[in-house]
């Protein structure tokens, strides 16, 4: 007879609001780095920003521009739509990338690379103000490829494979069947429960996990550890994650990765 082993669910080890991060004159959430939260458990991931950013002129007029190196670096677009550019064109020229609601960029900064040029300013051309909602993270490349080419690729919504699993839609912005691959294996959803309700993930048992609430609230890890809008869930170990008694309109992203192991060196925007 085949012995059965039963899949550990994870615990949610800690449940915290994000930090408030005043930047670019805007009130950014900073769930990543985690107060009272080593790097350990959150290695492959340095840095989530989640930020509701006004297209006018005024913000148009604010040199954003600025160097990066040593990461992949992602924006995810939640609602609204967003352009900006970067410095990965033939030999560092900028190129513009124009972004609605549920696209993905990806930049590999590696040995170097300026990125948010022009925010909004495409939008503005066409006559177009508003606001758009993001979530910007940063993911850890291995020292051996600190020094790779830095690319771009965007990846439109409907190219972002899209299931409905029970009363959840889920998102798959990285992991199987994704366009975008990291320097680590990772798995990366947004997860939607419209009517709230249940939902559970195999999740790697190799990888470092947590949970990021966009909207709503639920009950987080096999513990059942409550969790709101703008709180971050970090996850122990185990092989999947449970979410039950979720509030309608409840959504939060699933942020899993395989860790280097590796101490960053962090320079500002650099990450040696």
């Amino acid at each position: 007879m085949a012995t059965q082993i039963a899949t550990k669910e994870r615990e949610a080890v800690l449940v915290q609001p994000a930090h408030v991060r005043p930047m670019m004159g805007l009130e950014v959430l900073e769930p990543v780095p985690a107060r009272n939260v080593p790097y350990e458990l959150s290695d492959p991931f340095i840095l989530v920003h989640e930020a509701t950013v006004p297209i006018n002129r005024e913000r148009a007029k604010l040199d954003t521009t600025h160097p990066h190196r040593g990461f992949d670096n992602l924006w995810y677009i939640l609602s609204g739509s967003a352009s900006t550019g970067h410095s990965t064109g033939p030999g560092g020229t900028f190129e513009r990338a124009r972004l609605e609601t549920g696209a993905l960029l990806k930049i590999r900064t590696g040995r170097g690379v300026y990125h948010a040029e022009s925010i909004g300013a495409d939008e503005l051309r066409e006559g177009r103000t508003g606001e758009f909602r993001s979530v910007l993270f940063w993911v850890n490349l291995a020292r051996k490829d600190k020094q790779s080419e830095p690319t771009a690729q965007v990846i439109d919504a409907p190219d972002v494979p899209t299931r409905q699993e029970g009363g959840a839609v889920v998102r798959t912005l990285v992991g199987p069947g994704a366009a975008v691959e990291l320097g680590t294996p990772a798995l990366i959803l947004d997860v939607e429960l419209a009517d709230g309700g249940d939902f559970s993930q195999a999740i790697d048992p190799a990888f470092n996990a947590f949970v990021w609430m966009l909207e709503g609230e639920a009950e987080i890890g096999a513990n059942g550890r409550r969790a709101n809008r703008s709180d971050i869930a970090v996850l122990g170990p185990g092989g999947a994650l449970t979410v039950k008694e979720a509030r309608p309109g409840t959504r939060f992203m699933l942020m899993a990765g395989k860790p280097y192991r590796e101490d960053p060196i962090y320079n500002g925007p650099y990450v040696d």
